[in-house]
């Protein structure tokens, strides 16, 4: 079974070009552009695979997101990936004390994300 990936990214940009790639490996790919919609999509049953959150987006940003979502017993344990723009080493620290399980910058090396996707199977 092919695993799949919710893209959480208020770029629409950014969810094409991951959407695109990440496709493009065989992975399902769904999306959404808001923290509440993502809670919405795994809090109904769906599994998958992996979370990419964009941790910089309007509203619920990426960090509040993943402390909601490790505070939430039905999709506590999904793993998350946190994306962002903000590449210094506080940064990916700020990322894991929130509950990310990973941590990739952007822009994305495709390679490292695959990878980084793969450890979570």
């Amino acid at each position: 079974m092919k695993k799949k990936i919710l893209i959480v990214d208020d770029d629409p940009r950014n969810i094409f070009a991951l959407k695109l790639t990440l496709k493009a490996r065989g992975y399902a790919v769904e999306t959404c552009t808001t923290a509440q919609e993502a809670f919405d999509i795994l809090g109904s049953g769906h599994h998958f695979s992996v979370v990419l959150m964009d941790m910089m987006m309007p509203g619920i940003d990426g960090y509040e997101a993943v402390r909601i979502i490790r505070n939430t017993p039905e999709i506590k344990n999904i793993p998350v990936i946190a994306v962002t723009a903000q590449a210094m080493p506080e940064d990916r620290q700020k990322c894991m004390e929130v509950g990310a399980d990973e941590y990739v910058s952007k822009p994305i090396d495709v390679d490292l994300l695959i990878t980084t996707i793969e450890k979570f199977s």
